[in-house]
C-alpha cells in the first residue's frame, strides 16, 4: 500500500511538473488571418495631362529659341536635351522658374501665346498687350471736365 501510494505520489508530482519544463508552443494568431504573403498586382497608374509636346509646337518654339540666340541649328521638331537646356536657360533668363519647361509666360514672351484674333470682341488692329496710359485716358475725357494738372484758367 505504500509503494501504491508512493506510485501515485510521484505520478501526480510528475504530471504538475511537466507543464512547467515545457517548452513554449507557438500558437496560430485568433484573428482568423493566416500569415501568407500575398501577391498584389501593381495598380497601374493612369497619367493625367499633356504627356508629350506636338512635333509641330516643339518646331515653334526651337524656331523662336533660335531667333532669340538661345539654340543654334535648325529645328529638329524633338524635344532633346539641347532644347530643354535652351529653354530653361531661357526662363532663367527671365527670371521664371526653370524645373517645369516650358512656361506658359516663356512662350507669350517668345511670341507663342494664344491667339486671339479670331475672338467675338477682337478689333482689327487692336493689341490686347497694350493698356490705356492716364495721359491718352485725360486726353479722352468728357468735354467740360479739366483734368488736375495743377495749371489755373
Amino acid at each position: 500500500m505504500i509503494l501504491r501510494s508512493s506510485t501515485a505520489l510521484l505520478l501526480t508530482a510528475g504530471l504538475l511538473t511537466l507543464p512547467a519544463m515545457a517548452s513554449r508552443v507557438h500558437r496560430a494568431p485568433t484573428s482568423g488571418h493566416a500569415h501568407t504573403k500575398h501577391h498584389v498586382t501593381p495598380k497601374t497608374h493612369k497619367l493625367h495631362g499633356q504627356q508629350s509636346i506636338d512635333p509641330d509646337r516643339v518646331t515653334q518654339i526651337q524656331a523662336a529659341l533660335i531667333r532669340e540666340h538661345y539654340l543654334t541649328g535648325e529645328p529638329s521638331a524633338k524635344w532633346d536635351t539641347d532644347t530643354q537646356a535652351a529653354m530653361a536657360k531661357y526662363q532663367a533668363d527671365q527670371g521664371w522658374q526653370t524645373k517645369l519647361t516650358p512656361d506658359s509666360r516663356a512662350l507669350i514672351k517668345l511670341g507663342l501665346g494664344p491667339d486671339h484674333s479670331d475672338a467675338i470682341n477682337a478689333n482689327k488692329g487692336a493689341s490686347f498687350n497694350v493698356l490705356a496710359t492716364p495721359a491718352a485716358t485725360a486726353a479722352s475725357s468728357t468735354p467740360g471736365l479739366v483734368a488736375a494738372s495743377g495749371i489755373s484758367h
